[in-house]
């Protein structure tokens, strides 16, 4: 691997965990084990792990065949995504907005690694 991919990304930046009923699961999250709730959406809801980010999505959004989601920080996903292109990593769509926050726009890029593992780039973008 090149000096240049080994920082595209910088760390993790959240984890996604699949669920199947999105109310119940913020009160576990919230109620029983603490979590300060970030944001939820009708399908999503964000809360804050230690200063990582724990994102719950409904199963009704895609495949739920996976448990949980690996997402990686990059400062430019475009121009991640293109390094990694490079590299031979095929992308599911081009980056693209998923959620707006109160102060910034939240984009992310889907891939699978080498086993077929869901993984994802993500943006935070003023």
């Amino acid at each position: 691997m090149s000096p240049q991919a080994a920082t595209c990304v910088s760390s993790i930046g959240q984890v996604a965990i699949s669920v199947k009923q999105l109310p119940r699961a913020i009160r576990f999250y919230r109620d029983a084990l603490g979590l300060r709730l970030l944001s939820e959406t009708a399908e999503m809801a964000f809360f804050d792990c230690g200063g990582m980010r724990l994102m719950l999505g409904s199963s009704t959004l895609g495949d739920a065949t996976y448990s949980s989601i690996v997402y990686y920080n990059t400062t430019d996903i475009q121009g991640t995504v293109d390094l990694l292109k490079s590299h031979g990593v095929q992308f599911d769509a081009p980056p693209r907005l998923v959620v707006r926050m109160q102060d910034h726009g939240l984009w992310m890029a889907f891939f699978h690694d080498s086993e077929g593992n869901l993984a994802a780039l993500m943006s935070e973008v003023k």
